[in-house]
């Protein structure tokens, strides 16, 4: 490893080579992926993606971990926030996503939802797309057994509201990636208040 390899933490090596998959894979695609190819768009000597994972498969696991995590650890509500509010933030943050200094939102989707199409024959990979699908879903619950305590949202079955939502969520994902329907998101959200979370919410009185 030379002189700046070792400058790198480990933590921020890492990043470094999950960026540069994402380069990687919006040029060439997940099927004629090569590790030179991850090495190639990126400062760092190639062996060092070989010294932190054991080949192509054990970088995409990881790497849709990473995915995960940029989404999920980004989701910013104000601990006095009401359910409505953080639900909304929530909802957004699927829907639209959080800035990137590079590639946007959607370019990661790409990239994500390549990874999806495969993920049907692929046991490890569906594990963990079922498990992020799985978390998105739940925290939508929470917020909505929260609402339901507090008295903001009506009584509802909270398994079912947060299933439909995240539905919603996929499928205008979905739609916008597959079909090029860039109006897909706004028209999902759009549609979430009107049909699902202005009823849900009680009228102040």
């Amino acid at each position: 490893m030379s002189e700046s390899d070792e400058k790198v933490s480990t933590k921020d090596t890492e990043e470094v080579i999950m960026e540069a998959t994402f380069r990687a894979l919006s040029k060439h695609g997940y099927s004629e992926l090569r590790m030179r190819d991850i090495g190639e768009e990126m400062e760092l000597t190639r062996q060092v993606i070989h010294y932190h994972f054991d080949g192509k498969y054990d970088l995409m696991a990881s790497f849709l971990e990473y995915i995960i995590d940029q989404y999920e650890g980004s989701v910013e509500v104000d601990g006095d926030a009401d359910p409505r509010t953080e639900l909304d933030a929530r909802i957004d943050q699927c829907l639209f996503g959080p800035e990137f200094e590079e590639f946007s939102h959607w370019d990661r989707m790409k990239v994500y939802h390549e990874l999806y199409t495969f993920a049907q024959n692929d046991e490890t990979h569906r594990e963990i797309f079922n498990d992020h699908y799985g978390r998105i879903r739940g925290s939508i619950v929470e917020v909505v057994e929260e609402g339901i305590e507090q008295g903001t949202f009506r009584d509802v079955d909270s398994e079912r509201m947060g299933q439909l939502i995240t539905d919603i969520i996929h499928a205008a994902r979905g739609r916008r990636m597959a079909l090029g329907h860039e109006e897909a998101p706004e028209e999902a959200r759009q549609s979430i208040d009107e049909f699902v979370l202005d009823s849900l919410t009680l009228d102040e009185e």
